[in-house]
Protein backbone atom coordinates (compact mmCIF):
# COMPACT_ATOMS: atom_id res chain seq x y z
CA UNK A 1 0.00 0.00 0.00
CA UNK A 2 1.59 3.81 -0.59
CA UNK A 3 1.28 6.30 1.62
CA UNK A 4 1.42 8.87 -0.99
CA UNK A 5 -2.86 10.20 -1.00
CA UNK A 6 -4.15 8.99 -4.39
CA UNK A 7 -6.24 11.55 -6.11
CA UNK A 8 -9.93 10.81 -6.88
CA UNK A 9 -11.37 10.52 -10.35
CA UNK A 10 -14.56 13.29 -9.46
CA UNK A 11 -11.47 15.24 -7.44
CA UNK A 12 -8.95 15.31 -10.54
CA UNK A 13 -8.11 18.32 -12.93
CA UNK A 14 -9.19 18.17 -16.68
CA UNK A 15 -5.55 16.72 -17.47
CA UNK A 16 -5.80 13.93 -15.01
CA UNK A 17 -9.50 12.57 -15.90
CA UNK A 18 -8.18 12.29 -19.33
CA UNK A 19 -5.11 10.36 -18.39
CA UNK A 20 -7.30 8.07 -15.79
CA UNK A 21 -9.76 7.47 -18.78
CA UNK A 22 -7.03 6.55 -21.17
CA UNK A 23 -5.16 3.77 -18.83
CA UNK A 24 -7.74 3.28 -16.06
CA UNK A 25 -9.78 1.11 -18.26
CA UNK A 26 -13.97 0.92 -17.74
CA UNK A 27 -13.98 1.96 -14.12
CA UNK A 28 -11.25 4.95 -15.40
CA UNK A 29 -9.09 4.00 -12.15
CA UNK A 30 -5.59 3.02 -13.51
CA UNK A 31 -3.27 0.53 -10.87
CA UNK A 32 -2.17 2.09 -7.51
CA UNK A 33 1.23 2.48 -8.64
CA UNK A 34 -0.06 4.60 -11.08
CA UNK A 35 -2.07 6.92 -9.37
CA UNK A 36 0.51 8.01 -6.92
CA UNK A 37 1.48 9.98 -10.08
CA UNK A 38 -1.48 11.96 -10.24
CA UNK A 39 -0.39 14.97 -8.51
CA UNK A 40 1.98 15.52 -11.03
CA UNK A 41 0.36 14.45 -14.94
CA UNK A 42 3.27 14.91 -16.66
CA UNK A 43 4.82 12.11 -14.60
CA UNK A 44 2.42 10.42 -14.36
CA UNK A 45 2.25 10.24 -18.51
CA UNK A 46 5.92 9.51 -18.58
CA UNK A 47 5.99 6.66 -15.88
CA UNK A 48 3.24 4.71 -18.09
CA UNK A 49 5.87 5.58 -21.45
CA UNK A 50 8.49 4.03 -19.43
CA UNK A 51 6.63 1.18 -18.35
CA UNK A 52 5.57 0.75 -22.07
CA UNK A 53 9.45 0.76 -23.63
CA UNK A 54 10.40 -1.61 -20.63
CA UNK A 55 7.57 -3.97 -20.77
CA UNK A 56 6.86 -3.65 -24.84
CA UNK A 57 9.54 -2.28 -26.66
CA UNK A 58 12.79 -3.93 -28.51
CA UNK A 59 14.99 -6.15 -26.31
CA UNK A 60 16.32 -9.23 -26.36
CA UNK A 61 14.09 -10.36 -23.25
CA UNK A 62 11.35 -12.04 -23.87
CA UNK A 63 7.94 -10.31 -22.24
CA UNK A 64 7.79 -13.77 -20.21
CA UNK A 65 11.32 -12.67 -18.87
CA UNK A 66 10.83 -9.60 -18.13
CA UNK A 67 7.32 -10.27 -16.06
CA UNK A 68 9.75 -12.65 -14.24
CA UNK A 69 12.51 -9.55 -13.29
CA UNK A 70 9.53 -7.69 -12.20
CA UNK A 71 8.05 -10.14 -9.65
CA UNK A 72 11.13 -10.91 -8.28
CA UNK A 73 11.80 -7.29 -7.67
CA UNK A 74 8.43 -6.54 -5.95
CA UNK A 75 8.96 -9.89 -3.73
CA UNK A 76 12.18 -8.44 -2.83
CA UNK A 77 10.59 -5.20 -2.00
CA UNK A 78 7.66 -6.62 -0.23
CA UNK A 79 5.67 -5.17 -3.15
CA UNK A 80 2.47 -6.85 -4.15
CA UNK A 81 2.66 -4.90 -7.87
Amino acid sequence: MAFIKYISYDEASEELKALYEKYGGKNKIPANIVRIAGFNPKALAAHIDLYKAIMFGKSPLSRDQREMIAVVVSAINGCHY
